[in-house]
């Protein structure tokens, strides 16, 4: 006796077909489960095992081999339980084989019979569309996600034994029918606001700037400038996502299994802030169940890393790679692993180990060598990946007192989107969206300057000691202030407010 059913797992956040074969032979009892399971996926025989009996149903007690094909992919997590238990009643004649064609099968197993939430269901409607199956089953607090996918129907289930009588036939169950699109257009009242923050305008300004450009940005400061109260901020300023990009990012979101309990969309640009004691694998993904890593769950939003210079040394260069590709390739012996990760790298640091350099408050009690040394952290390649450095200083008294009310996330969001439309058009015909992501040839393109503009770069290079590779990040930004200000040039004025934001580079 042979049953098949389609089940999927999960490569990165691709989903694939997984054929669950199960044969009951004549024989002493026993449960074999051969496809290169791992630890979970085993264990499953057991979980299987008292769903089935405390469902109502017979289990055979007779040699049965269950086989995950392909058996070459090694399979992992609980949601190949209840594929396994409707492949055992088919094998049994208690539900037909045909019954079972065209749908993919996902769903963890309790002992009582109750069906439990995995994670991927998003990638698996997605593969099942593309493979053009009727529908798919999936445990009923996976229905809202997958059922964002249109053109495959989504089969909520809530027991071993509800599954069954669907398809026996004894019992209809109505495909899920999502309410996501409706709810994604929307908008969700932001918790933060930039009419929050007192004083510090040209912060804000800066920060427009990044957000407009999609450009790294680097916040130098004492303690107490608001830092990290600005850098939380960043996302009410970006566009709003886009249908695909909140597909995209909830696919990652499903698969780390950080979607709450009934959401359907990632509807809000994301915002990781890890600690600075995060290992590299953390901080990328990986580990010995590969997942995504915080860049990857920064994915089309920002990525706060406070105290910048705390992080260890390799856990900020593996950072390098991902910042230039925008994916996080991970080799493993058996199969590599490819994760999103386009996002804004947002950084905060003291000017000095004591965090006082430069503040007019407070004493430095840091030597030169001690500066030096703790700016050494950074690195140049990383460093020559963030465009704007900021000098952020403290507030002062009069603008925490000041009562007038200052400007909102709304209006600078909407200088944003309208520059962000500017390079939408100007960046139409390649693959990148922004102006962060221009290589040498789009600067040769977009970026000429003459007369008044070119020479102040000149000047600037030669007398405020500008490294060789600030020029290419001025342009960038000076082709970002452009657009902010709709003009197809760039001025003058562009060009020297641009040179205002590598501080950095000018002290050196």
């Amino acid at each position: 006796m042979l049953a098949k059913v389609l089940s999927s797992a999960v490569i990165g956040i691709d989903a694939y077909a997984v054929e669950v074969e199960v044969d009951i032979a004549a024989g002493l009892p026993v449960f074999n489960m051969v496809g290169l399971p791992e630890t979970a996926v085993k264990e499953s025989k057991d979980r299987v095992k008292s769903a089935i009996k405390n469902s109502g149903y017979s289990f055979p007690d007779d040699r049965i081999t269950v086989n995950l094909a392909p058996a070459d992919i090694k399979k992992e997590g609980t949601g190949f339980d209840l594929p396994i238990a409707l492949g055992l009643l088919s094998a049994t004649r208690v539900i037909d084989q045909a019954a079972l064609d065209g749908y993919l099968v996902l769903g963890e197993l309790s002992l009582d019979g109750r069906v439990k939430p995995v994670t991927g269901a998003l990638s698996t409607a997605l593969a099942a569309r593309d493979a053009g199956y009727a529908g798919i089953i999936v445990p009923v607090d996976n229905a809202q996600e997958a059922a964002v996918v249109a053109g495959v129907a989504v089969i909520p289930v809530q027991t071993l034994c509800q599954a069954t009588e669907f398809l026996r036939g004894l019992a209809a169950i109505a495909p899920h029918v999502s309410a996501a699109m409706q709810d994604f257009l929307t908008e969700e009242p932001a918790d933060l606001d930039f009419a929050e923050v007192k004083g510090q305008e040209h912060v804000k300004r800066a920060l427009e700037v990044a957000a407009a450009g999609g450009h790294n940005l680097l916040m130098v400061g004492p303690p107490g400038s608001g830092k990290t109260m600005l850098a939380r901020r960043i996302p009410t300023i970006l566009p709003a996502l886009t249908f695909e990009e909140a597909i995209e990012t909830t696919r990652i979101y499903s698969v780390a299994g950080l979607l709450q309990r009934g959401q359907a969309l990632v509807r809000q640009r994301p915002f990781r802030s890890p600690h600075h004691t995060i290992s590299d694998a953390g901080l990328i993904g990986g580990g010995h169940q590969p997942r995504p890593g915080e860049v990857s769950l920064a994915h089309n939003g920002v990525l706060f890393l406070d105290e910048l210079p705390e992080f260890k040394k390799n856990v900020l260069e593996v950072l390098r790679q991902p910042l230039e590709d925008r994916q996080v390739t991970i080799a493993r012996a058996a199969s590599t692993l490819t994760y999103p990760c386009s996002f804004m790298l947002i950084g905060a640091m003291n000017p000095c180990p004591c965090g006082y350099l430069g503040d007019d408050r407070h004493e430095c009690i840091c030597s030169r060598h001690q500066v030096t040394r703790y700016r050494s952290r950074i690195s140049g390649p990383l460093l020559d990946r963030i465009d704007l450095h900021l000098e952020v200083p403290a507030v002062a008294y009069r603008d925490l007192m000041n009562g007038s009310p200052a400007e909102a996330s709304a209006a600078i969001r909407n200088r944003v989107g309208a520059a962000r439309a500017l390079q939408s058009q100007r960046f139409a015909r390649s693959k990148i969206y922004c102006n962060a992501q221009m290589g040498s040839r789009q600067i040769h393109a977009h970026c000429r300057i003459t007369g008044a503009p070119r020479i102040i770069l000149e000047q600037a290079i030669d007398r405020l000691g500008l490294s060789a590779r600030a020029y290419n990040r001025i342009l960038k930004i000076a082709r970002t202030v452009a657009d902010l200000a709709g003009e197809s040039a760039i001025g003058a004025a562009h060009i020297a407010e641009a040179i205002q934001y590598r501080s950095l580079d000018r002290r050196s």
